[in-house]
């Protein structure tokens, strides 16, 4: 590294926000990069470790540990350093199709592996990467780069999520003819409509990367449902081969008592909903509104987050976030060591806006739902809750009890339910005929992602299940080796 010393000399210091009450007056991104010459100190604090964990991108105890895709986080941070940008650019897009999306959205496993967090504070490789990409998207070195020669053979992807997007753009480069299917009317799946804009800036930082996809060749149609406007069998017969990315979008219910009151929605209708109305430029009215209201989001996680997150910026009257797991610590317990992910109390950005108009992080541990109250128009205004702790039973598996006079009656116009996702929808795949693992997710092996339909390939949460963005890049790249190997007999894809 340039300096070796850096992490002892530097400490870490992260970039600048808006003040919470003042970005949630608007939807736009409020993370702010910081000076030049600040951001190399920080690239700086990267160790010459000699094993760089940063990017092993492996799961440990379910949970990831290092990049997934690989990033050269130790050698991009060096260039950094150094101040060649273009050059770091230059590696950072060799394993990452689309670094802007990672450095704004990615929860930053390869933080939690960073070596110098044993001794200090990790670097600040999120902020980092995302500067990087950022600088090269100004100075205009991003360009389209279409293939020199085209194979003749063609290939659909259906679905236009992070996945998807890495499957077409890796398929493309390769020279095969790539269209994409997407049943909304914007591209971009989840990092469309499922990440709200203050983090992910939809005009400016999504539809800048499709439309060079477009400049480089590939047809995106949108409003096109496969299975409903365009037959699954046309799809088999027209295309030489078949990438399904259609995510795990089949949320997870609440079935207690007054879920069928009005109020009561689940967490990626009220998200879509909203992000659509902000692009529309609010002309359609119609979003599930928080204005006004008491809001109670059932659900951890980012989801619940990004909930918390839109609902302050609807002008909620108050709103609660219940979690069923307890308090995470503050520091790495016992049983949580480096290098795995460090599950430690922390507080993203829609609890600190929260916290910074109500006095407090919105978030209830060790507390569930027992029963929805409605009014007598069959709105929901109550949701009745109780505390739980965690008990082994007799199998050994840790199960919730209930602790006795804990009851509470919380006020709600408006309830979120942000329990995750069971697996993907399933019509499309009745119709195709392909292959379920027992959690209803599409039946592929990793690293191979071929179904038990010749042809047809599988890639990111359909195939996983519900997990991070960056692991659905690691899909898609991977799938199109895979489809350019099937189609060529080998493959020159990274």
């Amino acid at each position: 590294m340039g300096k070796p010393t850096g992490f002892i000399d530097y400490v870490r210091e992260a970039a600048s926000e808006l003040d919470p009450q003042q970005r949630i007056k608007n939807w736009q991104e409020f993370h702010r990069h910081w000076p030049e010459e600040e951001l190399r100190r920080q690239a700086a604090r990267c160790m010459d470790c000699g094993t760089p964990y940063c990017h092993t991108g492996i799961l440990l105890k379910g949970m990831a540990s290092g990049c997934p895709i690989n990033n050269l986080i130790p050698e991009w941070n060096d260039l950094v350093y150094r101040g060649l940008w273009h050059e770091a650019l230059e590696r950072l897009h060799r394993t990452n199709n689309f670094p802007e999306f990672t450095g704004r959205v990615c929860p930053a496993p390869c933080e939690g592996s960073c070596n110098a967090g044993l001794v200090s504070a990790p670097v600040t490789i999120k902020e980092i990467e995302c500067t990087i990409i950022d600088k090269g998207w100004d100075k205009g070195w991003v360009v389209p780069q279409p293939p020199k020669v085209r194979t003749g053979k063609r290939v659909a992807v259906v679905g236009s999520g992070p996945a998807g997007l890495c499957a077409a753009a890796q398929l493309n480069r390769a020279g095969h003819t790539v269209t994409v299917f997407e049943r909304a009317d914007r591209v971009g799946g989840l990092l469309m409509y499922g990440i709200p804009n203050m983090k992910l800036d939809k005009k400016t930082v999504v539809q800048r990367r499709i439309g060079q996809m477009v400049a480089e060749g590939v047809t995106f149609m949108t409003n096109t449902e496969v299975g409903v406007h365009y037959p699954a069998a046309k799809l088999m017969e027209e295309f030489d081969a078949i990438v399904l990315c259609t995510g795990a979008t089949q949320p997870r219910d609440l079935p207690i008592e007054g879920r069928d009151l009005q109020g009561i929605h689940f967490a990626m209708d009220f998200l879509t909903a909203n992000t659509k109305a902000v692009l529309d430029g609010h002309k359609n009215g119609n979003f599930i509104n928080a204005q006004g209201k008491d809001v109670i989001v059932i659900g951890g996680g980012d989801t619940g987050t990004d909930c918390v997150g839109t609902s302050m910026r609807h002008g909620c009257k108050t709103v609660a976030q219940l979690e069923i797991l307890p308090k995470p610590p503050a520091e790495r317990a016992a049983d949580n060591p480096w290098p795995e992910w460090p599950k430690v109390y922390r507080m993203d950005y829609g609890q600190e806006e929260a916290a910074a108009a109500f006095g407090s992080d919105p978030r209830r541990y060790l507390t569930t739902a027992k029963r929805f109250e409605g009014d007598n128009q069959g709105r929901v205004k109550a949701v009745h809750t109780v505390e739980i702790d965690w008990e082994k039973d007799a199998q050994g598996r840790f199960v919730p009890r209930e602790v006795g006079g804990t009851e509470q009656v919380r006020p709600a116009q408006l309830v979120l339910l942000a329990m995750g996702f069971l697996g993907p929808e399933q019509p499309l795949l009745e119709q195709l005929g392909v292959t379920r693992d027992p959690r209803s997710n599409i039946q592929a092996a990793f690293e191979k992602y071929t179904t038990n339909l010749p042809k047809v390939f599988a890639a990111g949460d359909c195939r996983r299940g519900q997990s991070l963005v960056v692991w659905a890049f690691n899909e898609g790249r991977g799938a199109a080796r895979e489809v350019d190997r099937f189609l060529m007999g080998e493959t020159s894809l990274p």
